[in-house]
């Protein structure tokens, strides 16, 4: 049985732009999920702050932590003297030559303690080393 109506036939087609507003929101979710997932591997420390600091947090730097009471962290472990920590590091330039290590220490971490660490990272053999300090909020900044 045919009917007849007044109304032309119409066939079915696949409306794009929705598919595409789609596609967008789960890109942009895609990369916000991604950017709150970068792993922070040094400790929860109050970093120095300085005027001229970037945000950069690689994977390929091992973070060395120095706390206020002078206590040593390589990567969140933590290492009971400083002997065994340039054992750590000794080991971890030979299994990667090319290893580069971000000192984080505290801000009422003793300079000495800090310049130690440097001195021993050096002895490690390790000689690309950066210290990492938190940006200086511009509305405190000095000129």
């Amino acid at each position: 049985m045919n009917l007849v109506t007044p109304q032309p036939r119409k066939k079915a087609r696949i409306e794009i732009i929705p598919l595409i507003d789609i596609m967008f929101f789960l890109l942009a979710v895609m990369m916000l999920v991604s950017l709150n997932m970068v792993r922070l591997k040094g400790l929860n420390l109050n970093l120095p702050a300085a005027t001229a600091a970037t945000p950069d947090n690689r994977a390929d730097f091992l973070t060395l932590s120095v706390k206020a009471d002078g206590s040593l962290y390589l990567e969140g472990t933590r290492y009971p003297d400083i002997e065994a920590l340039v054992a750590e590091l000794a080991r971890q330039k030979s299994a990667a030559p090319d290893v580069r290590v971000y000192i984080q220490g505290d801000t009422a971490a003793s300079h000495g303690d800090v310049i130690a660490v440097l001195d021993r990272v050096h002895a490690a053999g390790i000689q690309k080393v950066a210290f990492q300090t938190k940006a200086q909020p511009s509305a405190t900044a000095q000129p």
